[in-house]
């Protein structure tokens, strides 16, 4: 077998002082634009803040409307109490969803400690939605009553779905986080009213 060719450096282009000198200028065109550019302190402190204040809407948003579910499922368990085993720990992580989401909107950095009663959280919220709109209707058949409640879990998903695009990263977490339980719940209560 014959030894390979080796390959010959290719010619360089000869480059005229005219295309030097164009290409400097262009160099240092480009950076006097980027130093004209450059946010200043205050206008990066500027635009940190109205994410911030755009994040904490969307948060409290996202809690007015867990807020919203959680009414939903209270006036269905009150209209059909022999459902509360299906329902209480739905229940339970919507109103963890609605702390979750609260203490986003407030800019809190904590969340409630593990040892904490639930019992607490979930009556102020309970209390909150209840005072934030009337009460939702139920149909009263079950089966019926468990398919609405699941359609609102899925509506709600698909929106926090949809929203967690334009959201900062750590709230966008959290939305697909409480996107994928919604979607989980919907699927629980679709089975349950077969």
């Amino acid at each position: 077998m014959p030894p390979l060719p080796v390959p010959r450096p290719l010619p360089l282009p000869r480059l005229s002082r005219r295309l030097l000198l164009a290409s400097g200028t262009t160099l240092a065109g480009a950076s006097l634009l980027t130093g004209c550019s450059d946010d200043s302190g205050a206008a990066r402190e500027r635009r940190a803040k109205a994410e911030a204040t755009a994040a904490q809407k969307l948060s409290r948003k996202a809690a007015g409307d867990s807020s919203g579910l959680m009414a939903r499922y209270d006036a269905t368990l009150a209209a059909h109490p022999g459902l509360d085993a299906t329902l209480r720990p739905l229940r339970a992580q919507v109103t963890r969803h609605h702390a979750a989401f609260d203490a986003a909107g407030r800019g809190a950095t904590e969340s409630p400690s593990p040892g904490a009663s639930s019992s607490a959280p979930e009556r102020a919220a309970g209390a909150s939605a209840a005072a934030a709109s009337p009460r939702p209707t139920v149909a009263s058949d079950e089966k019926t009553a468990l398919r609405d409640l699941a359609t609102a879990e899925r509506k709600l998903a698909d929106h926090r779905a949809r929203v967690l695009v334009d959201a900062p990263e750590e709230l966008a977490r959290l939305l697909a986080s409480v996107a994928a339980a919604g979607a989980a719940h919907a699927y629980v209560l679709g089975a349950a009213a077969k």
